[in-house]
């Protein structure tokens, strides 16, 4: 079975967070299952870069006001189709905002095009290649369903698939857009891409694919209601037959303690007393003072979404209770502020690092006790998946993929031997403290704290479930 994916981003080509993960680990995954996925994706300059024996497979002379070509190449074992278009994408840095922070403010058009070739490819328009599904990641590539849903003269048609990975990016634009984007005038309807007297590329989509996935069952439910949905649960609740969700995997290679590079020492679930030298290490890196004490780790963007404001209330309060932080990641002004305040007020017991550092965020997995990940919503989240594997107990917000994937350390689990973590709700600064002070308590049992860890590396937190799960779906739209 031939599938096209479409994403604005895949690991390691290009990142800025688990989308990336996801589209770079499936088509790997999916080769156990009969299918060859082809990766569809912008021709940034790093993926430009990494591009080898690149053919040219189609010239458009005026594609969104230039010039773009649609190459066929590999790069890190992926099967690419790159759309190498220099005006809309040979730009440093950030794929979706310039050095300011500001979306690109062409990023309608960008979009557009990536969407628009993937139809035209998918239909069997350009390139000459064989799709039998079309698969769209978030609001980038969502249009392309659109796009399919409404060429004309195509008889035999591909299946389309969007997958949600976060239902609050939407791709919205004023309605001047449309003109521009080809498409008939009747798909400006509220079955269509319009939305509020805008465009949301990401509703176009929703609305013309075959089927809807997201990214935990639990995050499917949720985005049918007015809580999670964001303005599109009324269009789920209608399409509620297509929607479905699958857990996201991690690639197990890549995240694997036993081989892991960036850690200090390796480790599997026999030698889990080598996990020591990691903390050694982490402390080293992030200048905590050492000691046997708690430390907990948190990799993440710092946004309000990821309810790490939460935890800047009660920072003084964790350094009095003898645990330490270690944090990586950017984010929003006010809560990088925050951690960065509570670090020169406690210098040697929390430590930060404000970037993107992909060797730091593996040590935080191998030496911090703990992975914090208290999002007010989460699709499904990557982190505690690479927690469970690296024996980083998880703590997280009983919310989406969370819920689905971190069994709550709570008296019956503890029990029947199934705790693998910790949740809590509901989500807001008084529960998240009473969290920690549970997984304080607990973490001074030493032989309960290593059962926690344990179960939590016992867990198949692989792609070999939700590919299987994919490859299913995909055999459903086609037969």
């Amino acid at each position: 079975m031939q599938v096209l994916s479409v994403t604005s981003e895949v690991f390691p080509l290009i990142k800025t967070g688990g989308l990336a993960d996801v589209t770079g680990a499936l088509p790997a995954a999916l080769k156990h299952h009969d299918v060859s996925m082809t990766t569809l994706l912008p021709g940034y300059p790093a993926v430009m870069q990494a591009l080898e024996n690149s053919e040219t497979r189609h010239t458009d002379k005026n594609l969104f006001g230039g010039e773009a070509k649609l190459l066929s190449g590999k790069a890190k074992d992926l099967n690419l189709l790159v759309l190498d278009a220099p005006h809309l994408f040979a730009r440093p840095g950030n794929p979706y905002s310039g050095a300011d922070g500001k979306d690109w403010p062409d990023n309608a058009q960008r979009f557009a095009a990536l969407s628009r070739v993937a139809s035209e490819v998918a239909l069997g328009r350009v390139g000459k290649h064989k799709v039998d599904v079309l698969h769209l990641h978030d609001w980038q590539a969502a249009l392309a369903a659109a796009y399919v849903r409404y060429a004309e003269g195509v008889s035999n048609k591909p299946a389309t698939v969007v997958t949600v990975h976060n239902i609050a990016f939407q791709g919205t634009f004023p309605s001047s857009v449309f003109g521009a984007l080809g498409l008939p005038p009747h798909a400006y309807a509220m079955d269509g891409v319009e939305y509020y007297g805008n465009i949301s590329y990401l509703k176009g989509g929703l609305a013309s694919a075959d089927r809807i996935t997201t990214v935990s069952p639990t995050y499917a439910q949720e985005i049918t209601t007015p809580e999670f949905g964001m303005g599109l649960d009324g269009l789920l609740r209608e399409r509620r037959d297509v929607v479905s969700g699958i857990v996201n995997g991690i690639d197990d290679d890549t995240w694997n303690p036993e081989s892991d590079k960036a850690l200090a020492k390796t480790y599997n679930a026999k030698s889990l007393v080598s996990r020591s030298e990691n903390k050694r290490a982490l402390e080293k890196r992030l200048d905590l003072e050492p000691g046997d004490g708690i430390i907990h780790g948190v990799v993440s963007r710092l946004t309000w979404q990821k309810g790490l404001d939460l935890l800047a209330e009660h920072l003084d309060w964790l350094v009095g209770t003898g645990a330490r932080l270690a944090l990586i990641g950017t984010g929003e002004a006010a809560i990088e502020g925050a951690f960065r305040q509570a670090a020169a007020r406690h210098k040697g017991r929390i430590g930060v690092t404000f970037a993107y550092d992909e060797g730091l965020s593996h040590l935080i997995q191998g030496g911090a006790d703990t992975m914090l990940v208290p999002s007010r919503f989460e699709p499904c989240g990557l982190t505690q998946l690479y927690g469970l594997r690296y024996g980083c107990v998880p703590i997280v917000a009983r919310t989406g993929g969370l819920a689905d994937t971190v069994i709550d350390a709570n008296v019956a689990a503890l029990s029947s031997g199934a705790a693998t973590g910790f949740q809590f709700s509901p989500i807001n600064a008084d529960t998240l403290q009473t969290v920690l002070t549970r997984a304080h308590a607990l973490y001074a049992d030493r032989n309960a704290w290593s059962g926690l860890q344990l179960r939590g590396m016992a867990q198949d937190v692989s792609w070999k479930a939700s590919a299987a799960a994919y490859a299913a779906l995909y055999k459903t739209l086609v037969q």
